[in-house]
């Protein structure tokens, strides 16, 4: 996983929890009035901080936007773990996918932030070598080979899994188009879709 983009990564726990509230505060002024409208001085105010200490971690709005791509996967990565380590949360390959795809519309329908910005910049990205998808898909397959006990280097799976999170990724913006909750006939189809797919692999 590629370091975000900070000037400076924090040391103190006071530091850290001012960079958390400069990434909160991001998110809820994405939800509120989208990208363009987005600046490091609107963020300052609205995390109650020297627009000095925005400028100590980001050199603009995009390097917080993409910070918070970045915090969105970790949270997306221990979401998934916290329920994989769950009573109830035993089961097969299915299962897991399942507990995935739920994750990540429970993060898109309340995560602020996250239906703008998800695991990647809202705007298209200049020649970027890490696009979310690949990064979201490498973190999926290292969580679910260590459940399963596969191999993550294996060519076959890494494949499997970027075509399985290409796919949903695609599937599930549809499912948003239709629905502002996700609609459920399309989220339904992208579970069997998955199912279908990966068992070729994973079976």
């Amino acid at each position: 996983m590629p370091t975000p983009p900070l000037r400076r990564t924090p040391i103190q726990r006071r530091s850290a929890e001012r960079l958390d509230r400069i990434l909160d505060a991001c998110a809820e002024l994405l939800d509120e009035s989208g990208y363009d409208e987005l600046s490091t001085r609107a963020v300052a105010a609205r995390a109650e901080v020297p627009i000095g200490s925005v400028y100590r971690f980001f050199s603009n709005k995009r390097a917080m936007a993409e910070a918070l791509a970045h915090r969105n996967l970790d949270v997306y990565a221990a979401r998934v773990t916290e329920r994989f380590a769950a009573p109830g949360g035993e089961g097969d390959w299915r299962h897991a996918m399942d507990v995935v795809i739920d994750e990540y519309l429970a993060m898109k329908r309340g995560a602020p932030g996250f239906a703008l910005v998800e695991f990647g910049m809202p705007v298209p990205a200049t020649a970027a070598p890490d696009q979310p998808n690949h990064l979201v898909a490498d973190r999926l397959r290292a969580l679910l080979a260590d459940r399963l006990g596969l191999d993550a280097d294996d060519d076959r799976l890494r494949v499997a899994f970027l075509v399985a999170v290409e796919s949903a990724d695609a599937l599930l913006r549809l499912a948003f188009r239709l629905d502002p909750a996700g609609d459920p006939t399309i989220v339904a189809e992208t579970k069997a879709l998955l199912r279908a797919y990966l068992a070729r692999t994973l079976d």
